[in-house]
């Protein structure tokens, strides 16, 4: 069994410019940071795509990830001829700066060789969106990585997850998991976003924006 289906549950009979630096003499390690909570509990949640999508490019390009220093489960490894750090912090969402931060000042990563994928409720579920810089958007999670890096210039993947209900509240909506009808759309997301970080690191953000950003504006 696929992790998707250990945290989806199994699919019922039937995946430039300034922003990501991408040279082919480059030799810094990029760092891939999925976001999330850490525990069973949240498994699977809305909060917890960036988790998903990383634990999926895990499993493509048989990097194992394991505990280790800088509060966080990492593993390294080689995706698109580009050596990458896969990163999930362990901090719970709200302090996912403490993780990078150090990490990426570790390996002397600048801003832009750090890549986020993580949940949005500003987009309807399983849309993406690419972006090279920009704000945290109201996401806690970004905003402690914006404040640990001291920059907002740095790329990221954004996973639509659906607007809250009207009467319900942020942090119960981000932190519950998606009904039954929507686990097909959001698996399929998983592996989009994957696809879309693999873009990123073999052919550029530019490129990769152009052809995920348009599609999902179709």
């Amino acid at each position: 069994m696929g992790f998707l289906d250990r945290i989806f549950g199994k699919t019922p009979g039937v995946s430039g410019q300034r922003g990501f630096r991408h040279e082919e003499e480059e030799t810094v390690m990029k760092i891939i940071a999925g976001l999330g909570n850490p525990g069973t509990k949240y498994a699977g949640s809305r909060h917890n795509i960036g988790f998903a999508v990383t634990e999926e490019l895990a499993e493509r390009h048989g990097i194992r990830l394991t505990d280790g220093k800088f509060r966080g489960r990492y593993g390294t490894g080689i995706i698109g001829g580009v050596k990458v750090m896969i990163v999930q912090p362990m901090t719970f969402m709200n302090e996912s700066g403490a993780c990078i931060g150090p990490l990426a000042s570790y390996f002397n990563a600048e801003p832009e060789d750090v890549l986020v994928v993580y949940d949005d409720v500003a987009l309807d579920t399983g849309r993406l969106r690419i972006r090279k810089s920009g704000s945290a958007g109201g996401h806690n999670g970004m905003k402690s990585i914006i404040a640990h890096l001291g920059s907002q210039d740095f790329p990221r993947v954004r996973v639509g997850v659906g607007k809250k209900p009207e009467q319900m509240d942020l942090a119960d909506h981000v932190l519950g998991h998606f009904p039954k009808e929507e686990l097909p759309v959001i698996r399929e997301a998983v592996k989009e976003a994957a696809d879309a970080v693999e873009a990123i690191l073999a052919d550029g953000i530019d490129i990769a924006m152009n052809k995920f950003n348009v599609k999902h504006e179709e």
